[in-house]
């Protein structure tokens, strides 16, 4: 076995020792991508590989992924994830050396928050992300249908009428059902079929794209819950630049896996790094181990005393994303 194999099984079997992982992680990537560390020597140029604590070390900006080939070692990539944008945007690309990191962390992150997905059948209900290529929640929604080895489990375009009869099924047969879907997507339908769904989980993974109204998480949410009868509505954190997700079963509060660390950092000064509090989010992915796992997003948001974190907007000027658009 490599020492990047070793690495790789570390991070999945991460159990208490995150510090321990995450600073091989760093030594690694320090020494194995040319970018993060020439970003590392230019933000801090005393530092080296051996000096990891997660209050210091540089994160490299996410808009890195729209300029730069972010690769940890030289590799050819089995696929490139690459995020959706408008006309006016450059989109990000994530070079993936092994797929199966990506799937192990998304079915192991799931699988810890809603237990075995052959339990579940999935429902993706993502438009706008199956009218292109290269999309990572795309694949996640499709090997988790795979997975959930349950006839009734696949996509919809705009089959609103479908879908309904879909759900009335699985409701009837009481059957555990995920509908997971792009916010603009789960309004739209949601709209046009009141429902009562009892035995539906409804996770909206974000993504307005400008065809609603500008609308705050609470009144997306409440909209939701009111249309489609369910108590709670869930949501997903992920982005192409990522191969770790997190979850929110209530009220946008998000729980990492044990191998992603939100931190905040401050507008005024980048490098200056709180492990609470309201900021911009910093985000540690272990889980992207050859490309970077230390990235500056442009999110704000509030990282809590247990870990947990919440996105309530955007930096100015950012450029428009596909996931996590909405307000508070």
């Amino acid at each position: 076995m490599t020492a990047e194999q070793e690495l790789i099984n570390s991070i999945f079997n991460i159990h208490h020792n995150f510090n321990q992982v995450a600073q091989s992680v760093f030594s690694f990537q320090y020494q194995n991508n040319k970018v993060y560390k020439q970003w590392c020597n230019l933000m801090c140029p005393q530092i080296s590989d051996a000096q990891f604590q997660i209050s210091t070390i540089p994160f490299l900006p996410i808009s890195f992924f729209k300029t730069h080939t972010i690769t940890s070692t030289t590799f050819i990539p089995q696929q490139i994830f690459e995020s959706s944008g408008t006309t006016t945007t450059i989109n990000s690309q994530h070079l993936v050396k092994d797929i199966n990191i990506y799937k192990t962390s998304f079915i192991q992150t799931f699988e810890t928050f809603y237990g075995k997905i052959n339990e579940w059948c999935i429902i993706g209900l993502l438009p706008s992300y199956l009218e292109r290529n290269n999309s990572s929640l795309v694949m996640m929604v499709d090997e988790m249908i795979k997975l959930s080895n349950n006839s009734q489990s696949d996509f919809y375009l705009y089959e609103f009428d479908k879908l309904k009869n879909v759900l009335t099924e699985l409701e009837n047969k009481k059957q555990k059902t995920l509908l997971i879907g792009v916010t603009f997507g789960l309004l739209d339908f949601a709209e046009k079929n009141k429902m009562q769904l009892n035995h539906v989980v409804v996770m909206e993974t974000g993504g307005m794209k400008g065809r609603k109204k500008e609308l705050t998480r609470n009144e997306v949410h409440n909209f939701l819950k009111e249309n489609l009868g369910v108590k709670e509505i869930h949501s997903e954190y992920g982005m192409t630049e990522l191969l770790s997700q997190a979850y929110s079963k209530n009220n946008g509060k998000f729980i990492c896996p044990p191998w992603m660390k939100v931190v905040v950092r401050s507008e005024e000064d980048p490098l200056q790094i709180n492990f609470t509090g309201k900021g911009i989010l910093n985000i540690i992915d272990l889980a992207n181990i050859c490309s970077c796992s230390f990235i500056a997003t442009d999110d704000v948001g509030i990282v809590y005393e247990d870990g947990s974190f919440e996105v309530i907007g955007r930096v100015d000027n950012s450029d428009i994303r596909g996931c996590s658009l909405l307000i508070v």
